[in-house]
């Protein structure tokens, strides 16, 4: 499968942004989807991941509240709703595909998309 992420950008503090994410090719309803973001100058990181059959998500501690997860079937997208913005979500935000993975680390995750850019201004 492919992915392509889109919709980051710059935005103030406080603000609000969503992140799409495009696959081509089936989704089956084991895999798992995820969001993971590199700050510059960190090693990627996890942010959230959905289960694509049953919908159920998790989230890193630093975004959960502030941050949705959640996917269109129809559409094969996967989406990020990111609220409540701080400077510290400043970072290239990917998605990524695991076959079957519940898992907050990267390996497991198998297809990646180009990365989109996000910039939180204080």
């Amino acid at each position: 499968v492919q992915l392509q992420a889109s919709g980051g950008g710059l935005v103030q503090a406080g603000g609000a942004l969503s992140l799409s994410c495009a696959a081509s090719g089936r989704i089956f309803s084991s895999h798992i989807m995820g969001w993971f973001r590199q700050p510059p100058g960190k090693e990627r990181e996890f942010v959230a991941l959905i289960r694509w059959g049953t919908g159920s998500t998790l989230y890193a501690n630093s975004v959960k509240g502030r941050f949705t997860i959640s996917r269109d079937k129809a559409e094969n997208t996967v989406y990020l709703q990111m609220n409540s913005l701080k400077p510290g979500d400043t970072a290239v935000y990917y998605c990524g595909r695991s076959r079957s993975e519940y898992s907050i680390r990267d390996l497991h995750y198998d297809s990646w998309g180009q990365g989109t850019q996000v910039t939180v201004s204080s």
